[in-house]
């Protein structure tokens, strides 16, 4: 395999929908590839850039149901490097952030093709920046983390240092384990009154932005009917937020921030 000649795979990060958060050259390399490997959450307006002439292949994936298993993800892009086509890997968000880009690497690198990694805004970046949420605040917060929320795990993680007082905790994927999440993390140790805004469709028209406090984010996000994609983001930052306030008892939390503010 070693004598060869492929193509590079390019793993391009889409950022979290607006197409005029692509960087130049995710752009330059969607507009000139033959073929675009992409997930189901890219946008249409971004596929559009791509040339009419190259081969589109979609390998959504949702909750429990991939179209494609990732290892066959691997396969194809190696497949289509070495029958000397220019392949872009196209992935929402940032590649190296909950996008497998790792392992995308991985199974390049073994095969002998060369592979190239091109950030992307990612969909915490992108949607707190939408709705003006601070991830970090001198006031605030001084970190943060990022975890995937699926149920499965969850029991057996220990999240306790994850959140609370001068932390941020930004939530992948965790809609449908909410009230379950909202759960692990006050078992853990974090108050039931720390902030949460919950941002759907970050940087897309229909974005929301959704504020209340821990113990009833579950409550919300069902009452709310939040879809996804969307964001959790745990911690105080969530007072600074331009958003809805979808709990009474948020009013109690508002000298916190004016606080924060002073």
């Amino acid at each position: 395999m070693a004598d060869t000649v492929s193509a590079t795979v390019h793993l391009v990060g889409a950022g979290p929908g607006d197409p005029e958060l692509l960087t130049i050259k995710a752009a330059r390399l969607i507009g000139s590839a033959s073929v675009i490997v992409h997930d189901g959450l890219v946008s249409a307006e971004i596929l559009a850039l791509a040339s009419p002439d190259a081969e589109m292949i979609c390998v959504a994936k949702k909750r429990s149901r991939h179209s494609m298993p990732q290892e066959a993800i691997n396969a194809l892009l190696v497949e289509i490097a070495l029958s000397g086509r220019n392949v872009v890997r196209l992935k929402g968000g940032d590649p190296f952030i909950f996008g497998r880009g790792g392992e995308e690497v991985d199974a390049c690198r073994a095969a002998g093709v060369p592979v190239e990694v091109v950030p992307g805004i990612s969909a915490a970046m992108g949607s707190a920046a939408q709705a003006q949420l601070p991830l970090t605040h001198r006031a605030a917060s001084s970190a943060v983390s990022f975890v995937a929320g699926q149920c499965k795990g969850l029991t057996t993680q220990d999240w306790s240092g994850l959140a609370g007082k001068g932390r941020t905790l930004v939530i992948y994927m965790g809609v449908a384990s909410a009230a379950d999440i909202a759960d692990k993390l006050i078992a853990d140790g974090v108050a039931p009154d720390v902030p949460v805004a919950v941002l759907e469709n970050g940087t897309r028209a229909d974005m929301r932005t959704l504020r209340t406090l821990l113990a009833d984010l579950g409550d919300m996000v069902v009452r709310e009917n939040v879809k996804s994609p969307a964001l959790i983001v745990v911690g105080e930052v969530a007072t600074y937020a331009l958003a809805q306030d979808v709990l009474a008892g948020w009013a109690q939390r508002q000298d916190i921030g004016a606080e924060m503010r002073s």
